[in-house]
């Protein structure tokens, strides 16, 4: 196997900054350390630079998308009430779970593997589309086929109402179509803009769904109709992806799309380790509802289904980090960068901590505030809420940490983790959630989501050889997770964890975000980290 950097026929350069490569053949002579380590220095900002352009497009479309999830939300659980948002969470974590099965790894196979290939006509990166979508095709169509004719013999198992069946056949039916919309979408992701994937992903998708929704609701329609609807944008999404792929591919230009053998092991090599792991990843919340709705029923599902949708509304800032820099650290650790891998990690980690570590502790403490904008049956879920939230805070402190360990190529190790993290969640799940429910199934998560990131931080580091989280990333979890932890707890004390306590926090800390902004120093930084922020062609 070539090592990294040294160039494989797919389009990945040599590790030479192009300051040093231009002297050099200007000279004739090879570049001095002086001058290398002057391109290093630039070429490592350079790369900072561009992924906080992208991430600022990714932090527009979490917020975006966080705000339609809430929406979404929402909209189930007050006009579907905890049986049919219960029934509605559990049909949407079927697909999730299979969709997430059907893909294979594909999708993050094409987002590790595209950035190092060349893309247009003359390229060898459209031939690794046929390669990633015909297997999950024809394996999403058969579990589809299968699935739809035994939909009546499954669904009680997983639904008490009589549109079981009818949610379990859309659920499955809809499968060749969700693993068609995530693999185009990881595709678009690796060869365009950030802006193409966040404006079908993060916008187009999530406001198709509340809408349908909506008016399912306002007709009176009922939790199959409604399903219905929350499936309806994937089909959208399929078509914007494709358009989108014509270009960058030259696939209305003759590319030639025949893969060789080289290419069905180089993808699949990394996807089929992936496979797993992606499932267990997409089906992380969903595992505990599919359990909670077994083992405790639809009502003790819909409080945890509403209460993870809490969790991980926070995590989008984390998503939206990743999506804009997954392609980036691909092609820098491919050509041997890992120095500037590491340092772009440690900026994303720094930004996803300073934003979430205030969220999660305002979420825990003032849980039932949150809550009860879903109404009195969901109140019951504070103290699982408060459970969930100190998972993310593990969650999001280790930042894009798994990320970077499947941009390594490390989709075996991530495997291992992943594998823990589940047997933790299922293992708990089955001895908590009959007694306690849906605190139950926090429990649960929460080990298998802290088993999980461990794991995960301790196998990057050890994968790229670089310090991952240092000191800059334990003060901004300090500052962010201190300041807001003291401003949460003294609100609680003065006026109660309901929502007068929720608006007493939020206003104490806008007044000293504030303050700190009368510090000129604290100015600047916030001026040049806007600047840096902007979305510039890189």
């Amino acid at each position: 196997m070539r090592q990294p950097g040294t160039g494989t026929g797919t389009g990945t350069t040599p590790a030479i900054p192009r300051q040093v490569d231009r002297r050099a053949a200007a000279t004739g002579e090879s570049a001095g350390p002086a001058v290398a380590d002057a391109a290093d220095a630039a070429s490592g900002s350079g790369e900072v630079r561009r992924s906080a352009r992208s991430g600022a497009v990714g932090l527009v479309g979490a917020a975006v998308n966080g705000a339609l999830g809430f929406l979404l939300t929402v909209v189930i659980v007050r006009g579907f009430g905890t049986d049919g948002s219960g029934a509605l969470f559990t049909a949407i974590g079927v697909v999730s779970i299979l969709g997430a099965i059907c893909c294979a790894g594909a999708d993050t196979a094409l987002v590790w593997a595209l950035p190092r290939r060349r893309t247009g006509v003359d390229g060898d990166a459209a031939r690794l589309l046929p390669v990633a979508l015909l297997p999950v095709l024809l394996l999403s169509g058969l579990v589809a086929a299968v699935g739809a004719l035994t939909a009546d013999r499954l669904a009680p198992v997983f639904f008490d109402g009589p549109e079981g069946s009818t949610l379990l056949r859309l659920a499955f039916l809809a499968l060749p179509a969700t693993v068609a919309m995530t693999v185009l979408l990881a595709a678009v992701r690796a060869v365009r803009p950030v802006t193409a994937v966040v404006g079908i992903q993060y916008v187009l998708v999530p406001l198709a769904r509340p809408v349908l929704l909506l008016a399912t609701v306002a007709t009176g329609a009922g939790v199959a109709v409604g399903f219905g609807g929350w499936l309806l944008p994937v089909a959208l999404a399929v078509v914007a992806a494709t358009v989108l792929l014509l270009r960058p591919f030259g696939l209305l230009a003759g590319v030639r799309l025949r893969p060789d053998g080289t290419d069905w092991r180089t993808l699949w090599g990394f996807a089929l380790p992936r496979a797993v792991s992606a499932a267990i990843d997409a089906s992380s919340m969903w595992v505990g509802v599919l359990l909670t709705s077994a083992l405790a029923g639809a009502d003790e599902s819909g409080v945890f289904g509403a209460v993870g949708r809490y969790a991980l509304a926070g995590l989008l800032i984390m998503q939206g980090l990743r999506v804009a820099v997954a392609p980036q650290l691909s092609r820098l650790l491919g050509q041997g960068r890992t120095a500037d891998a590491a340092l772009v990690y440690r900026r994303v980690t720094v930004v996803i901590i300073l934003l979430s570590w205030p969220a999660y502790l305002l979420l825990a403490v003032f849980a039932p505030a949150f809550l009860s904008l879903f109404g009195d049956g969901f109140t019951a879920g504070a103290t699982p809420l408060a459970v969930l939230a100190g998972a993310m805070l593990v969650n999001s402190g280790v930042g894009i940490v798994q990320t970077m360990l499947l941009m390594s190529g490390n989709s075996a190790r991530h495997l291992q983790a992943t594998v823990v993290g589940l047997a933790l969640t299922v293992g708990l799940g089955f001895l908590l959630i009959p007694d306690h429910g849906a605190l139950g199934a926090a429990y649960a998560w929460t080990a298998g989501v802290v088993a999980e990131n461990v794991l995960a931080a301790v196998a990057a580091r050890v994968a790229i050889g670089e310090p991952l989280l240092t000191r800059s990333v334990g003060w901004a979890a300090l500052g962010a997770g201190g300041g807001a932890a003291v401003v949460a707890v003294f609100s609680a004390l003065v006026a109660g964890r309901g929502v007068a306590g929720l608006v007493l926090a939020l206003v104490v800390l806008v007044v000293a975000a504030a303050g700190l902004l009368l510090d000129g120093r604290v100015r600047r930084t916030v001026r040049a980290a806007v600047t840096m922020l902007r979305p510039k062609p890189a």
